[in-house]
């Protein structure tokens, strides 16, 4: 292989792949509405014809409609099933637009196309979309590790800078929510820090002291909360026995709750161009899961991502009927 060339070799990845198979069976003859935000370049296109050909999601273009055919005719995508909502040529009117039609409960998962970040979530965020919940925002990516032995999340790697402890425990819980609607019902959660020593010159092993404690007086029912551990005892159980740590999580986490953004996004990118992990995330705390793409992300994390999406929706949409008959 060229020295030179940004390519990598991608491994197979059976669990993301099959995580996305059982989003199309579970979405069935309701998929939800997705809308896609400024859909305006090749990539976002791209991802809308693979979320509807898999059948994963109805697909709602939200942009000025110019600009979508234009960039559909450019880069040969055919867009004449999908519905458009147009609005003004502008990133920021498509984020507000977008952020209207899910306070109005018209689409149920919101997916950045081709528009910055920042310029989405200050949209989702405002006060005028109703979009908040009592919980932060926050972000999951759930990784599919070819020399790990189930999918693993990690926390947060996008979006809180340098989370203090209350901002931690509410990273904890939406990603706890997000894994127990994948089906984990006794998630496994690593806090992850430099070292696996509580030290109080490094703050992050005090507040990974202090989620401990909290987890073991039941803040979080049906998971197992450790820490902190460094990366290499979290990540191997072999690693941990040397250092004489005894834990259930090591080696098996379901969850690793990094220390920073930083930190967490450095371990996200190592584990995508050096481990050959595939992805999925979204951003989660909202009234309804948000899929943020990076134009580095490859196809199959797109699909996957919206795949992670739909399952949130349609667990919660079996939580909210079962409650109804519960009544």
């Amino acid at each position: 292989m060229n020295a030179q060339s940004s390519e990598r070799h991608v491994p197979g990845h059976p669990r993301l792949d099959a995580l996305v198979a059982r989003a199309v069976a579970t979405a069935g003859a309701r998929p939800p509405r997705l809308g896609l935000v400024h859909p305006c370049d090749a990539l976002a296109l791209d991802a809308a014809a693979r979320i509807a050909a898999a059948g994963l999601a109805q697909p709602l273009l939200i942009g000025p409609r110019e600009s979508i055919l234009r960039a559909a005719g450019e880069a040969g995508v055919d867009i004449g099933r999908f519905e458009i909502q147009d609005c003004d040529d502008d990133p920021a009117a498509s984020a507000r637009t977008a952020a209207e039609l899910a306070r109005d409960g018209a689409v149920d998962v919101l997916m950045k196309g081709s528009l910055h970040t920042d310029a989405l979530m200050a949209a989702i965020v405002a006060r005028s979309a109703q979009l908040r919940t009592a919980r932060r925002i926050s972000h999951a990516f759930v990784f599919d590790l070819p020399r790990y032995p189930k999918l693993l999340a990690l926390a947060d790697c996008v979006i809180n800078i340098a989370p203090d402890l209350a901002t931690k425990r509410d990273i904890l819980t939406n990603a706890l929510t997000l894994l127990n609607r994948l089906g984990v019902e006794r998630p496994k959660v690593a806090i992850v820090a430099a070292v696996e020593t509580v030290n109080p010159a490094i703050p992050a092993t005090v507040d990974a002291q202090a989620l401990v404690d909290e987890g073991r007086s039941g803040a979080w029912p049906g998971a197992t909360v450790e820490g902190p551990f460094g990366f290499d005892n979290a990540y191997s159980a072999e690693a941990a026995r040397t250092k004489g740590i005894a834990s259930e999580v090591a080696g098996n986490a379901d969850l690793m709750l990094m220390p920073d953004l930083n930190a967490g996004n450095m371990l996200y990118k190592a584990f995508v161009h050096v481990g050959g992990a595939e992805c999925a995330g979204l951003v989660l705390g909202a009234r309804l899961p948000v899929v943020l793409t990076s134009r580095a992300d490859s196809a199959a994390a797109r699909l996957a991502s919206a795949a992670l999406a739909v399952l949130a929706v349609v667990a919660e949409r079996a939580a909210h009927d079962a409650e109804g008959r519960a009544v």
